[in-house]
Order: structure tokens, then sequence, then C-alpha cells
């Protein structure tokens, strides 16, 4: 950076004093400076690259922060930080105390609004343009949102509310024809059929500077541009929804940006600005496979990403493989993602049964009732979602699945803490929103041999069932490659001895078994928040003088709770000690990082259950004095 122009742009307001001439080196450095950066931290790499230019052109044109920008998703503000003061900040990206791989409000003002799940930026805007408009203020309100996201019926819905609202509300479509996963539906094909007709501005800006050296046909060119113009542009589903239309032009020229922007930002009434970039611009590796470099980790630039070389078979791909080989054994089978068919193992099922394999785009909703429907005809859905997404399915899961106790097997992926992608994508509530849900089990398996066989047992139950399962590996459990099911809803001691029973939901059986060898505690390996043991339970509260709840998700309404219920629907008393996460959203970090920050480790829990116990830590002391 030393001696290029961002060494001296510090912020948008210095960028703003620029001549346009100069911006499209300020877009150079910055991608040059992108891609080094991100190659040291990891994080989202392909989507920051393709909106170099439109971050420039937007801080240039608007007067940021008093007009607002919104970006959907907020996976493609590298850049956005980059320009806005945190340059220096940059290499702690993702990382603990570090900047944030999302726009987040607290740590600038240009942040207007916090978003990491998809779709959410036109209501937003629309609530800031309206908010505005109330305040009597002239600030501008920008919206920039994916074709991958506006898939989901919450753009739509902000759409309908705002093509028919007068407020003056800048919506910029960013169309890169790419989600993570290949984009799908109707409105893709729309789109595809929408370009078909482009020609870019900046072929068109080529084109004049030619032509204008031979008057006559620049008028025929002028002309034929206006009719092209209107056949392009002419009743556009954007304009039925009562937005003026503008585009579609090129996203990676920063001066037909600045030009766009310039003309159209004062215009009154709701607009649309389509702009088409490429994911990963200006890296080919990036450019070739934008699903491969989404989100890597570190890597060297020269080279790119090297093949994983991991000897532990992650839990994704525990249930990728599951699932097919459930295909082959079960024709009745059939798979949903929400767009997420790379982060959730399915590619080779999506390769193996495209028949049955259903990527619905970024629209949770529908994939749930979906589901539904298709289990109404006596198929057998899998959904395949992170657990942080299947909040946004809340409704249709009580109202579609569970109050009509249909067999839909969830598997939610990315359960616990996500480490770096922070509390936006952390997967802690599903144990404590889905519990209070009749009808509703839920599976917690302890390692990827046992997420295999409760997999299995999941899929042959005649209800719903979610199965919840960690982002990354585990301990590297020998997997067999049966379909062999468990026992439906039984929990399994593994080791019975002293004075505390751990019962253990999940991964956390690890260190639970290492705290119970080190005191000699009972060690039970829990497997289900839902139903719960209850004679294992009874049990182990009648010979223990205490109970440890181990989760790796909300102690409010978690499994700890359902614990604490059982006892006392039971009328037992016995001193019950839930450990987990508590009331407030974490931070983002590293994975084990963030387990010591929060005591969950063997470590810290030890420290929980000796701060509730202490004279079991005197009485060792005795012992080893005697």
């Amino acid at each position: 950076m030393e001696g290029s122009l961002l060494h001296w742009v510090k912020s948008p307001a210095l960028l703003r004093k620029l001549a346009r001439s100069q911006l499209p080196m300020v877009a150079d450095d910055l991608r040059s400076d992108l891609i080094e950066i991100v190659s040291q931290t990891g994080g989202h790499f392909s989507s920051n690259l393709g909106t170099v230019e439109l971050t420039v052109a937007l801080h240039y044109v608007f007067n940021t922060p008093e007009d607002r920008l919104v970006w959907d998703v907020g996976h493609q503000t590298y850049v956005h930080k980059m320009l806005t003061g945190r340059f220096d900040q940059m290499k702690t990206l993702r990382q603990k105390s570090g900047l944030s791989g999302f726009p987040k409000r607290e740590e600038s003002p240009y942040d207007t609004f916090g978003t990491a799940h998809s779709s959410t930026s036109i209501s937003a805007a629309l609530g800031m343009a309206l908010g505005a408009k109330q305040l009597g203020s002239k600030r501008k309100c920008v919206a920039i949102i994916g074709d991958g996201a506006l898939t989901a019926g919450m753009a739509y819905e902000a759409l309908n509310n705002a093509g028919a609202s007068d407020c003056d509300l800048l919506v910029i479509l960013n169309d890169n024809d790419m989600s993570i996963s290949p984009p799908v539906g109707a409105l893709n094909n729309y789109l595809k059929q929408l370009m078909q007709g482009r020609f870019y501005a900046s072929a068109k800006e080529f084109g004049k500077n030619i032509l204008k050296n031979a008057p006559p046909l620049f008028a025929l060119a002028k002309h034929l541009e206006q009719q092209t113009q209107e056949l392009v542009n002419h009743n556009t589903i954007f304009e039925k929804m009562g937005f003026q239309y503008t585009g579609p032009i090129d996203g990676h020229d920063v001066r037909v940006l600045v030009d766009t922007l310039e003309r159209i930002k004062d215009y009154k009434g709701p607009q649309f600005l389509h702009v088409v970039t490429q994911k990963g611009k200006g890296y080919q590796k990036a450019e070739i496979d934008p699903i491969a470099y989404h989100g890597p980790g570190k890597f060297d630039p020269k080279i790119g990403i090297l093949p994983a070389t991991q000897s532990k078979v992650t839990y994704t791909q525990v249930f990728g493989n599951w699932l097919c080989d459930m295909a082959a054994h079960d024709p009745k089978l059939v798979a949903i993602t929400p767009a997420m068919r790379e982060g959730s193992g399915m590619v080779k099922f999506s390769e193996s049964y495209p028949d049955r394999y259903y990527d619905v785009g970024i629209a949770e909703q529908h994939a749930v009732t979906f589901a539904a429907g298709l289990a109404c005809e006596g198929l057998k859905p899998v959904v395949a979602i992170y657990s942080t997404f299947l909040q946004r399915g809340y409704d249709q899961l009580i109202h579609d699945v569970a109050l009509q106790n249909l067999p839909v097997v969830f598997a939610l992926d990315r359960a616990g803490i996500v480490g770096p992608d922070g509390p936006t994508h952390a997967g802690l509530y599903d144990i404590a929103f889905t519990r209070c849900i009749p009808n509703m089990s839920i599976i917690c398996p302890s390692d990827e041999a046992e997420c295999r066989k409760l997999l299995s047992t999941a899929y042959l139950h005649n209800g719903p069932v979610t199965v919840r399962y960690p982002r990354g590996t585990g301990v590297g459990a020998a997997i067999n490659n049966s379909l062999e099911p468990l026992p439906w809803g039984k929990a399994k001691v593994v080791h019975s001895a002293g004075d505390l029973a751990l019962l253990a939901f999940g991964p956390l059986l690890q260190p639970a078994l290492e705290i119970g060898k080190k005191w000699g505690f009972s060690v039970v390996d829990m497997r289900w928040a839902k139903p719960l043991d209850l004679d294992v339970l009874a049990k182990l509260a009648q010979t223990h003088k205490g109970l440890v709840t181990l989760e790796d998700g909300s102690t409010a309404g978690g499994a700890g709770s359902a614990v604490l219920e059982a006892c006392q629907d039971m009328g037992i008393t016995v001193e019950i000690l839930c450990i987990g996460f508590s009331d407030e959203f974490t931070e983002h970090g590293d994975h084990s990082q963030l387990l010591k920050e929060y005591k969950l480790d063997a470590q810290g829990i030890e420290f929980k259950i000796l701060s509730r116990w202490p004279e079991l830590e005197n009485s060792q002391k005795d012992q080893l004095a005697a």
C-alpha cells in the first residue's frame, strides 16, 4: 500500500476529493491488498473481489455515513471496511477482538445495519428511508443485494412494500450469477433472459468515442441504443413492482458506475439499478472456481488453495456419505437444501441422485414447508440446513411439520459455536427453540460414528427429528458404514462412579470424559435432548449428590433445562449444575479459543464444577495428604 493512493485515502471523505480518473487506480490497489489480506486471515473472498469497483463508486457518490448503505448478507463488505477507516485493522479480520467478517453497528458508523443472514437489506433500507422522511432528513438510503439473496421471500415482501411506498430508495442488484451454490429458480432464469439483450455501458462509451468522428453513424447508433434499451428494459418485473429500472451496467467499470449513480441518486421514488459483476474478479483462480474461493482459509496467493490434507472426516462429510448410502437403500429418500449444497456436504448426492435432490434457493421457510408437502405424499425428506438458518423457518417448523407430525429429518450442521463467522452464524439456540415444540425430537451425537447411527435412527422415526452436529471434525471415531440405528431415546452410561454425574449432550462428551477420569465422576452420553432417557436420569439422581449437564448451546431453555424440568416432574430433588452458553451473544474468533473463553473446555468446565462443589477439591487434597 505504501506509495499508493490508498496510503492517502483513509476515509470516504478523502476518497471523494480524488478525480474520477483516479478511481480505477484506487480499485486496483484495493483488489491487490484484499488478496494479500484474505490470504493471511482467511474469510469470504470471491464475493469481495466482485464488489471492489461498486464499493468505491458508492462511497464516492454518496455522502456516507450520513447516507445509508445497507449491504445484504454482509460477506461482500471487506472493501467497505478498508475504505471506512479500518484498513490498518484488516489483518485482525474474524479473529478474537478483531474486526468482524460482517457489518457490525458497534464497529463503525459506516456499518449502518448488522447483516449476515440473507435478504434483509431492502427491508432495513426501506425502514431507514421512511424513517428519514418522517424525520425530515434528506439522506439517501441504498440497499445492495445479490441475485442469490433475491431468491428469498423476504426480499420480495420488501420490494412489494417499497414499490408501493412514497419514498426515495435505491436498490442495487449485484448480479454475479452466483450465490454460494450455483443459482437456481425462476428468478435466475429471468435475469439470464434480461441479460441476453444487455450491452455493457463501458462498451457503449467505447463505441461512442469512435462514432463521434462520423456524425451520421453516431446518430444512427444512438437511435439503435434507445431502441435496444426500450427492448431490454420495457416492463421488467421490477418496474411492474413500482421501481424505475436502470441497467444492466458493467459493475467493474468504476467510471460508468459513478456516472450512473450520480444520475439516478436524486431521482424521486423507488429506484432499481441492475449491476453485473463477476465473483472472484481479478484473481484468476477465484474467477475460475468462485465456489472453492467463497470462504477459504489462509493460502499462498501465488499457489492458491491447496488440497485438504486432514486425516479426520468432518461431520459434514459423515452426513453426506450417510445421505448417499441411505438413498441407495431407500428410494423414498429425498434431500433438500436452501442454497447450501457445498456447505452441507450434498455435492455427491446431487450428482448421484439428481431427481431426488432439491435446491430451493435461499428460502428456508419454503424449504421446510416444501419438505412437509413431500412427506404428505409418502416420501422421506431430509432437510440439510445450518442450525442458524433453521431459525428463519420456525413458524413453518411448528405449523407445517410438527403440528402434522410429519416424518421430516432436519440435519442441523454448524450446531454450537462456529468460530470466525461469529454470533450471526452460531448454532446455539436450536435445542431451546425446538424442544418446546410438541412432536419434535432432538438428537445430539457425541462423535462422528454416533452421528451416522443417529441419522439412521432419526430417518426411521415416523415424526419430525433434528440431528445437530458441529462444524469441522470430531475425535476421529471409527465409522461403521452400516445403516444400523441406535435404540430410540436411550442414553449410554460410559462410566459410573463418584459423587457427581456428568451428563453430556453432544461433543462436550470429550471434556466430560477427561474430567470424569481425573475426578472419578460418572459420565453419560445422553444422545437425546428430547426425549430424555428418564430411567437413566432417575437412577443417576438417586445415586449421586449432583448432576452436571454439558451442552454446546444456550442453557436458557436448553438440554440442562430439560433435565431440571424432568427431575421436577418426577419429584426428584438433586442439585443440578447446567453448563453451556449463558444469556449473551458470543464473539467471533478461533473455535478452541472461544471454548476456553466461555469456560467450555475441560479446564473451564472443571473450574465451574469445583466452584459449585469446592468440598470436592478439599477432599481430594486430604486424600493426597494422607
